[in-house]
């Protein structure tokens, strides 16, 4: 695929430049990263995500990351990977029942839906604690809001509409008081466990960092407003949970439609972490070749499909100048198969382009957009890594698993890069 000459495009009644050069790429997002700031968000996709750290700008981002960022620390989330493993081998044991209880030790698994629940199940643990259950009942709530959101996200948006009692708007109020309800009770009783060993995870670390002690603070008082906190929780769900469900699914597609690659993976997870022993964040460090596989699948496959900001003043990019507050989007999917800087197999699987390290996968350092470049890449790229790392290699100690006839090739855009019909996949049980 080759990248064209930007255009100007109209989505509704607002002007949007998409450009397809890399340099112009790294000028947004990196070396003049603080001439933009983030696009406006659709007013339902705000409502379901909250304005956390990945929608804000400005002092408020400062603010936003130093309270956020504690909790992502390395060292921090290497403690997590045992909850990661105990969420993946408590859904590794359930296909293994299905799979033995049939006479070729396999089963159809459907393998969309059930990397969702999965990782439904690792955030809420990882981010909530000893309240995981409450997490999942917050969950469900924004699962039910992000699908109404999917219904409604190409309406015309009519002065009003949002307040009128339709059946659909009375049923999306009640979803949002819920899920405000579930997060105030989970960050409460976070708030009440302080010094204690509950308050280690996400949502504890934050509200760690969150209290300020600085000069002209009060001990105790919190730097994020409580509205600000039920607003970060919304976004550790649906970015801890949405992008990591969906980066699973596409990496199981793939290695069931490359076999070579599902084999080499399976003989490195033998040989670092063993057939029957736990990985640990050791173990899984030393996996080289399903960091690869995964960057590559990320490639192909990346679940944000655009990267979009605006800029505060008018401004001077290569040749193009672009008026104060006209969106800049960066098609993530067609940068990322451009063969003049990944090379002329753009289009194909190739995970050994990554054997060097991400900056030297194609002709520039910065060619993976997958998490952002410059200031504002995602904060949670080490969270969803370790975790991809660590749901895999459960499922490559214990299964081989094929594509099934009954599969559809249709990905689509829906807020994210989803298999359309889901990815149904032959699961086997390896021989002991």
């Amino acid at each position: 695929m080759l990248a064209g000459e930007p255009f100007l495009y109209w989505f509704g009644h607002k002007p949007r430049i998409c450009i397809f050069d890399y340099e112009l790429a790294r000028q947004v997002l990196s070396s003049k990263s603080g001439h933009f700031v983030k696009n406006d968000a659709h007013p339902t996709l705000l409502a379901l995500i909250g304005k956390g750290l990945a929608m804000v700008d400005g002092i408020d981002w400062v603010r936003h990351r130093r309270v956020i960022n504690p909790a992502f620390n390395m060292d921090k989330l290497k403690m997590m990977t045992k909850i990661m493993m105990d969420c993946a081998q408590s859904m590794a044991k359930e296909l293994g029942d299905l799979a033995s209880k049939s006479k070729n030790r396999e089963t159809e698994v459907e393998f969309g839906k059930k990397f969702r629940e999965l990782t439904a199940d690792i955030i809420s643990h990882t981010a909530f604690g000893s309240s995981y259950q409450l997490g999942k009942e917050a969950f469900q709530a924004q699962h039910a809001l992000l699908e109404i959101t999917m219904e409604t996200f190409l309406h015309v948006q009519l002065p009003g509409l949002n307040h009128l009692p339709t059946e659909r708007n009375r049923r999306k109020w009640m979803l949002e008081k819920n899920l405000r309800r579930s997060l105030m009770h989970i960050i409460q009783l976070q708030l009440a466990s302080e010094g204690s060993e509950n308050r280690n995870n996400l949502l504890g670390l934050m509200l760690d960092a969150c209290t300020s002690n600085e000069e002209g603070g009060k001990q105790g008082e919190l730097s994020l407003s409580m509205d600000e906190i039920i607003d970060e929780c919304k976004m550790f769900f649906f970015a801890g949970h949405e992008t990591t469900s969906l980066h699973l699914t596409w990496t199981v597609f793939l290695l069931s439609i490359y076999p070579e690659w599902q084999e080499r993976l399976r003989q490195e997870v033998l040989r670092e972490c063993g057939r029957d022993q736990y990985p640990n964040a050791n173990s899984l460090a030393k996996l080289k070749e399903m960091t690869m596989v995964l960057l590559e699948t990320l490639r192909l496959y990346n679940p944000a499909l655009f990267i979009q900001r605006k800029p505060i003043a008018d401004i001077t990019l290569g040749a193009l100048k672009i008026p104060k507050g006209c969106a800049i989007v960066i098609p993530v999917p067609i940068m990322h198969r451009d063969k003049k800087v990944w090379g002329e197999d753009a289009d194909e699987f190739n995970p050994l382009r990554f054997q060097n390290g991400v900056t030297r996968a194609a002709k520039v350092p910065h060619a993976l957009l997958s998490f952002a470049i410059g200031p504002r890449a995602c904060i949670g790229q080490n969270f969803a890594m370790l975790e991809a790392k660590s749901v895999m290699a459960v499922i490559l100690q214990k299964f081989s698993f094929t594509i099934s006839p009954n599969y559809v090739h249709a990905p689509v855009d829906l807020f994210s890069l989803k298999p359309k019909f889901g990815v149904p996949v032959i699961l086997r049980l390896l021989d002991e």
